[in-house]
């Protein structure tokens, strides 16, 4: 399993999320992006943004102290049941919404794997997405959720916003 985890020293939940990995035993590589600008400049590439923590499970990124998130992935080694989009996503709530505004749903795109079925439905980074197979997507738990009950080889639509447009396209997993 390969983890890594981009902090900074002066980052609360950086330290509990190096406090938590410690304590699940779990091997990690550290990147203090404040001093490391090419790990920096890695994470940006990954989430599409500068907050800390950012905890990458063999790829799959977890944006912030996710407990749950972590111990999931932890859990099944990194990966899920069902097909792959080939995103990397992460709580779009967490990700943009700011002080005193409502809550965001669904889950942003900081990342698109080329050929996958994310890209192949014209997914971007920056994207949310709002809506797969008619169900309602209010953050990553539940994206995973859904897919782990997808079948490869379907074809099912998927909803997602860029920027104040809604897109409906579908994908073929």
């Amino acid at each position: 399993m390969n983890v890594k985890i981009y902090t900074t020293p002066t980052c609360g939940y950086c330290h509990q999320a190096k406090g938590f990995l410690d304590s699940m035993g779990v091997d990690y590589t550290e990147y203090d992006v404040s001093r490391d600008r090419a790990a920096a400049d890695e994470m940006v590439k990954l989430t599409g943004q500068m907050g800390v923590p950012v905890i990458a499970v063999d790829g799959q990124v977890v944006i912030g102290f996710d407990r749950q998130r972590l111990q999931a992935l932890l859990a099944g080694g990194g990966r899920r049941n069902g097909p792959r989009l080939g995103l990397k996503v992460t709580d779009a709530d967490r990700a943009r919404r700011q002080p005193g505004e409502p809550p965001l749903l669904g889950a942003i795109v900081g990342g698109v794997s080329s050929g996958m079925a994310g890209e192949r439905a014209g997914i971007r980074a920056g994207d949310v997405i709002t809506s797969i197979a008619s169900q309602r997507i209010n953050n990553t738990g539940e994206l995973e959720r859904i897919m782990s009950t997808l079948s490869g080889g379907s074809r099912v639509p998927v909803t997602y916003y860029r920027g104040e447009k809604a897109i409906k396209a579908e994908l073929d997993l």
